[in-house]
């Protein structure tokens, strides 16, 4: 895992923080797509090591959105020079509720997994509507 100070990389040449967006519709291949834009932008931000945990993270956030709402969300992807900030946005305003003991279950255990990938993550409600569930992984060595 790198060190927080980049090297002669283009990350270390572009301006901090990174971030990027994507609306999804809610069809069969949103999912897919997201996770493989997440794999991309990590390796153009040179952060490949996080795209496993990422990719796993994006797929069970937005899957959780589009089974919710049935209507476009939107991935957010942020990284500073310590953590990656992965947020789905949904047109939802329910409260998320974590299904205890889910990991051993059929379905409902991603929040689960991504409690597990993640060192932290959350839901924020944006005064313009919806809900954002946000989930955070540290970008550099010693930082979980």
């Amino acid at each position: 895992m790198p060190s927080c100070s980049p090297g002669a990389t283009a990350t270390a040449r572009q301006a901090w923080p990174l971030e990027t967006r994507l609306e999804l519709s809610p069809f069969p291949s949103a999912v897919p797509c997201a996770r493989i834009h997440a794999r991309l932008v990590l390796l153009e931000w040179s952060l490949s090591h996080l795209a496993d945990d990422a990719e796993l993270i994006v797929s069970e956030l937005t899957t959780n959105a589009i089974r919710a709402t049935g209507h476009p969300i939107a991935l957010f992807l942020t990284v500073d020079r310590h953590v990656l900030l992965i947020e789905v946005w949904d047109t939802q305003r329910e409260a998320l509720r974590p299904e205890p003991h889910a990991i051993d279950a059929e379905s409902g255990r991603g929040l689960e997994l991504v409690s597990i990938l993640s060192d932290r993550w959350g839901v924020r409600y944006p005064e313009t509507g919806g809900k954002v569930v946000w989930a955070r992984l540290p970008a550099c060595a010693g930082m979980r």
